[in-house]
C-alpha cells in the first residue's frame, strides 16, 4: 500500500477469510490491530474482555462475524465492556433491521454504531474493499482510518451511505445487483455452449473482457473459472444463497419496487437445488472465484459426491485462509 496512514489502535472479532486478510490490509497500513477468533491459533488474546483491555479510549471494535445469532451475541457481549464514547462497527452482512437493535442497544451505554457492508471476498487483502458504512457522522470520524486503510486506491471504493442501516442496506442491494448479474452471464455461458454453433465458448467470453459494454469484474472470473474448468465438469449445478438476494425482494416488496431480474435470479437458486443445472454451475463456479465459496463437487458415476458438503476450494481460496470459523457471508 502507499503512504500509511492516521495511525489508529482497532480491536478486529472473527479473523476468517475476509476479517484475517482485513486485519493482514490494516497493520500494512500502519494500524494497531487487536484480533480475536474462536480459533486461538489465529487470535491475538483469548477473549473479548482482553481485545478490549488492550484498546486506548475512544475504543473502536469491528465485528466480523456470521450474521444473525452470532453478531447479535457479539454486540451484547460488547455493551457490556465498552463505555461511552466508543464505537461498535459491524462489518458482517447483517440485515439493515438489526442494525437498528444494536444501535439502540449500544446506545443505552453511550456506545455509538456503524454499520459497514464490504464486498472484496478474498481479493481484498491486495486490491482493497468496497465499504459503505452508515451512522452517525462522529462515530465514523472514529472509524476512519481503518476505512481508509480498507478501500481501494483511488477516488472511489467507498461511501458513507446514510443513517444507521444504510450501509447495509446498500450492500443488501448491491448483493442483488450481483445475483442478476452472475445469472446472466450464467444463463448467456449455458445457451452458447448448448447451441454447438460456437467452436470455443471460453474465447468468446474471453473476448469480452475487452471493449464491450457487459465487460465486468465478474466476467474476468468467470473467465478464470472456464480456463480451470472448460466444461464447468467439476461442479454441481447448485448454489447457495448468502440472504441478501432475499432480503432485496422483500425490500422491493416493502417499498413497491419491481426487481424482476433479481427475484428471478434468487429463484434460479433455488431451481439449483432441485436439477443439477449447467447455468448454477456457473454462478457457483463465480462465487467460488470471488470469494472463495465452498463449491459441490460432481457425483462420481455410481455414487454420491464426497458427502453433502463435498465441497472443492479452489488455490486462491485456500491460500487465502479459508475455512476459519468466523465467516460474514457473501462477497
Amino acid at each position: 500500500m502507499g503512504t500509511r496512514l492516521r495511525p489508529m489502535d482497532i480491536g478486529l472479532v472473527g479473523l476468517g477469510k475476509m476479517g484475517g486478510n482485513m486485519r493482514e490490509r490494516m497493520r500494512r497500513a500502519g494500524l494497531t490491530v487487536v484480533g480475536y477468533d474462536r480459533n486461538p491459533d489465529v487470535s491475538d488474546v483469548d477473549s473479548l474482555e482482553a481485545l478490549v483491555d488492550a484498546l486506548p479510549s475512544p475504543k473502536v471494535v469491528w465485528i466480523m462475524v456470521p450474521a444473525g445469532d452470532p453478531t447479535r451475541a457479539t454486540v451484547k457481549e460488547l455493551a457490556g465492556l465498552l463505555g461511552e464514547g466508543d464505537v461498535v462497527v459491524d462489518g458482517g452482512n447483517s440485515r439493515w433491521t438489526d442494525d437498528i437493535a444494536n444501535a439502540e442497544l449500544l446506545a443505552e451505554k453511550q456506545v455509538g454504531y456503524v454499520d459497514c457492508g464490504v464486498s472484496g471476498g478474498v481479493w481484498g487483502l491486495e486490491n482493497g474493499y468496497a465499504l459503505m458504512y452508515g451512522g452517525d457522522a462522529d462515530d465514523i470520524a472514529k472509524v476512519q482510518p481503518a476505512f481508509d486503510a480498507l478501500k481501494p486506491e483511488g477516488e472511489f471504493g467507498s461511501v458513507h451511505a446514510g443513517k444507521v442501516g444504510a450501509g447495509h442496506f446498500s450492500k443488501m442491494v448491491h448483493n442483488g445487483i450481483e445475483y442478476a448479474i452472475m445469472q446472466a452471464y450464467a444463463e448467456g455461458w449455458e445457451l452458447l455452449d448448448k447451441a454447438e454453433l460456437t467452436d470455443n465458448v471460453t474465447e468468446v467470453f474471453r473476448s469480452w473482457r475487452e471493449g464491450t459494454v457487459i465487460r465486468s469484474w465478474l466476467l474476468d472470473l468467470m473467465v478464470n473459472a472456464l480456463d480451470a474448468d472448460p466444461g464447468l465438469s467439476q461442479i454441481s449445478g447448485y448454489a447457495e444463497d448468502s440472504g441478501e438476494g432475499r432480503w432485496t425482494v422483500e425490500a422491493g416488496i416493502e417499498n413497491a419496487v419491481a426487481t424482476p431480474a433479481i427475484t428471478a435470479a434468487l429463484y434460479a437458486r433455488f431451481v439449483s437445488r432441485q436439477d443439477d443445472s449447467p447455468t448454477m454451475k456457473a454462478v457457483a463456479a463465480m462465487r467460488n472465484q470471488f470469494g472463495g465459496h465452498a463449491v459441490r463437487s460432481a457425483a462420481p458415476k455410481g455414487g454420491d459426491a464426497e458427502g453433502s458438503a463435498g465441497a472443492e476450494q479452489s488455490e486462491t481460496s485456500k491460500k487465502a485462509g479459508a475455512g476459519s470459523a468466523e465467516e460474514p457471508g457473501e462477497s
